[in-house]
């Protein structure tokens, strides 16, 4: 499986949550939802998830393996980087709907 698209949805100047991102498969499957966290100067992703009854979490959709999950978690975090970059260029971080195309 191929990663097709990377759209970085909106991004966020306050908080943990930096980014809400869409990553497009062999142009025919959609996952949304996908944040970048940072914490303690540390980004990662979290997968798109639902609270259950209990008030724990559970993911609704999630790579299978280790080298699948870094492969992904790469290119989200690159293309957070890049549009973080862009935003902070235009002056406009905190307000920013960009997208990622054709990585």
């Amino acid at each position: 499986m191929v990663i097709t698209d990377i759209k970085v949805r909106k991004l966020f100047s306050d908080g943990p949550m930096k980014a809400i991102v869409s990553v497009t498969f062999d142009g025919q499957l959609a996952l949304h939802d996908i944040k970048v966290i940072s914490v303690r100067d540390k980004n990662f992703i979290v997968m798109p998830s639902r609270k259950n009854p209990d008030g724990t979490y559970r993911d609704i959709a999630h790579p299978i393996n280790a080298d699948f999950r870094a492969e992904m978690e790469e290119m989200v975090l690159a293309a957070y980087e890049e549009e973080l970059a862009k935003a902070e260029a235009e002056g406009a971080y905190a307000d920013a709907e960009p997208s990622y195309e054709n990585v």
